[in-house]
């Protein structure tokens, strides 16, 4: 059964991290029970992870072409694995097996998701008449015996599935939608979404791990119905990005306000989108005396991008309490509800430090993970400082209470953006040296080379060989995606933005611009 990943980044280590995969160059049998049933564990709630055999590892790194196993071996291991899932961890627990050729080499690829029944406990040993079990956890890229202090915490989590992951008993599998499905798939690059259009949507679910339940009884699981379904908040009440603009102060009571809702994945894309458009503004300064002029934002976009993926990654579900964004020419906040994870210090989190030793929702920072919108790796508020400081903009600001019963992040704008009594993005630039700069259409120096280089109609890889990037993530945020947005350039077929016969040509507006 084909995986919901791509195989060829899973095994060059580009897709997931070390923790979440582990490379065997032969099959051994009990270390494979330990840390299929460490990942079933799922101890820092990461979302499980891959047992890849076949494939040997050298420094974390796995050495490739693989060394590969015999057609025969390979099915002799899949029949004792499915025995051994039943015989040597308890409970029960059974991998996704998915025998694989790369490189002209056989391997096997057990892809074991966080179980929903933990703790998992394997045996130590196979011999005959042996009783000693123990539980697995992972730590770092290695699996160990969780003892003491660790086993204690393992222990507590039993029957506490975090709520994206369980099943939802109010929906049934047909309210996942093959159509966003088969665009996330194709979006990742997945090797899944060609068979996605056929295959039974209880199938296909199950591959993807967003259904569960008993093979005469499937449901989708909460994590699936939030991206795959076209009305999420039918289900999770105030699932919604609430955007509220204040002209010139909160308390003057004047205000506009746009709601955005539907799949997390768009939703999200579509508010920061939004935002970008109508809020993000770039101050130009000329000086008299030198030629390169003082460019700043007054809310840099890495920066609201961190906040916003945030509070939708960290959000509670079950709260009806859509996540709150309050723009104003002073700044930019994002309320979310509830607060921080309780292993959060305040002290940590107020200057920028926290670290969570678990996330509140596994699944959903998976796929947003997928979607490039979040690195799951605790480094949010860390690159919202930097981000700020790079611009020029003053501290951000991380609060919350003693509850933990909410949690805002305040952007101050740039000071400089402050003065001019407005943020308007589309004011013609009239800066001199004796005049209070003003807000600049943001085409940036990127958005540029890219319209230059665009004639015709071109691929997506031609267009970004033509810039001179490798980088296929830094051209995507930082050329086209702001061309596309800004409306200088459009899709060729716009109905099916993965298609890979896509193309990108110039609009109207673009053509404008280089004129």
């Amino acid at each position: 059964m084909p995986l919901p990943v791509n195989i060829s980044e899973l095994l060059t280590g580009s897709l997931v991290e070390s923790e979440r995969i582990e490379f065997k160059k032969g099959w051994n049998p009990v270390k494979a029970i330990q840390t299929l049933s460490a990942f079933a564990n799922d101890f820092h709630n990461l979302g499980g992870g891959y047992l890849i055999i076949g494939v040997e590892e050298k420094n974390g790194q796995p050495v490739l072409p693989p060394e590969g196993l015999s057609p025969s071996d390979i099915d002799s291991i899949q029949k004792e694995i499915l025995n051994l899932g039943n015989s040597a961890i308890q409970p029960a627990y059974h991998p996704v097996i998915e025998p694989v050729v790369f490189e002209g080499k056989h391997i096997l690829i057990l892809w074991a998701p966080g179980g929903q029944t933990r703790p998992f406990k394997a045996k130590t040993t196979l011999g005959q008449g042996t009783s000693d079990w123990g539980y697995f956890i992972r730590q770092g890229s290695s699996t160990v015996r969780a003892k003491g202090a660790d086993e204690q915490e393992l222990l507590s989590l039993a029957a506490t599935v975090p709520f994206d992951d369980r099943i939802n008993h109010h929906a049934q599998v047909e309210d996942l939608s093959r159509d966003l499905i088969v665009s996330f798939l194709e979006e990742v690059g997945s090797d899944l979404a060609s068979p996605a259009r056929k295959l039974p949507i209880s199938n296909l679910g199950r591959q993807m791990n967003i259904v569960s339940g008993t093979q005469e009884a499937p449901l989708p699981t909460n994590v699936g119905l939030l991206f795959f379904n076209e009305h999420p908040e039918k289900f999770f009440p105030a699932t919604q990005i609430d955007v509220v603009w204040f002209p010139s102060s909160p308390g003057a009571g004047k205000f506009e306000e746009k709601e955005f809702r539907g799949p997390l994945g768009r939703m999200t894309k579509e508010a920061l989108s939004y935002i970008q458009r109508n809020f993000i503004s770039e101050i130009v300064i000329k000086h008299p005396d030198r030629a390169p002029a003082t460019r700043v934002f007054n809310f840099p976009y890495d920066a609201v991008e961190e906040a916003v993926v945030n509070a939708v990654y960290h959000r509670s579900y079950e709260t009806r309490e859509p996540i709150e964004i309050r723009i104003s020419p002073e700044e930019l906040i994002v309320l979310s509800f509830p607060g921080p994870d309780r292993s959060i210090k305040l002290a940590d989190l107020k200057q920028g430090k926290a670290v969570s030793r678990r996330y509140r929702n596994r699944r959903i920072g998976e796929f947003l993970k997928e979607l490039d919108l979040t690195e799951g790796r605790a480094t949010g508020i860390p690159k919202i400082l930097a981000s700020m400081k790079a611009n020029g903009s003053p501290t951000p600001r991380f609060e919350t209470d003693e509850d933990r019963s909410s949690f805002l992040i305040r952007l101050p704008a740039h000071p400089l953006s402050i003065k001019t009594g407005e943020v308007t993005p589309q004011v013609t630039p009239q800066v001199t040296p004796q005049v209070t700069p003003q807000v600049t259409p943001q085409v940036t120096p990127q958005v540029t080379a890219l319209l230059q280089a665009l004639e015709g109609d071109l691929s997506r890889d031609e267009l970004q060989a033509r810039v001179g990037l490798t980088d296929r993530e830094n051209f995507r945020k930082g050329y086209l995606l702001p061309a596309l947005e800004g409306g200088l350039i459009e899709r060729t077929i716009p109905d099916k933005p993965q298609s890979r016969l896509q193309k990108y040509r110039l609009t109207h507006k673009g053509k404008s611009l280089l004129q």
